[in-house]
């Protein structure tokens, strides 16, 4: 993401256009778009400075409360996938995305990571045999 324009640059535009200059010619003196400089100015007329809006922050979780309960007692039920439970979800009165429900999951420690010894089933044709990842497993 981009950042804002300084402040200095942005008081400064609206200063040359209140002094009698034109949106265009402040955009051409300072190198950017006139619809920056017009958004800085209604911006500073309707709140009385041209300072950006806050960029990012804090959102708060979608899955808490009931619908947190039920999700847990879902995910120990039984086998799921992370797009059913948001088509569960949904049923339930709350819609959310596959990345909110991975979140959820992996936040709550319930992520399933498959069994490392049977990532790869043998060495590949050329290069090095693949290691044994688990103790007492078989090397073929």
């Amino acid at each position: 993401m981009t950042k804002p324009y300084p402040m200095e640059m942005r008081e400064r535009a609206v200063r040359f256009v209140e002094a009698g200059e034109s949106r265009h010619e402040v955009a051409a003196r300072f190198g950017i778009a006139a619809s920056t400089v017009i958004k800085w100015l209604a911006r500073h007329a309707r709140t009385g400075s041209a300072a950006p809006a806050q960029m990012g922050g804090y959102r708060p979780k979608k899955i808490i409360g009931q619908y947190r309960d039920w999700l847990l007692d879902r995910m120990a039920a039984g086998d799921y996938t992370l797009q059913g439970l948001a088509d569960e979800l949904e049923a339930h009165g709350l819609k959310v995305d596959y990345k909110t429900i991975w979140t959820f999951v992996h936040d709550e420690g319930q992520s399933f990571k498959k069994n490392p010894a049977r990532r790869r089933a043998a060495a590949a044709r050329r290069g090095k045999a693949a290691r044994r990842l688990v103790p007492g497993a078989a090397a073929h």
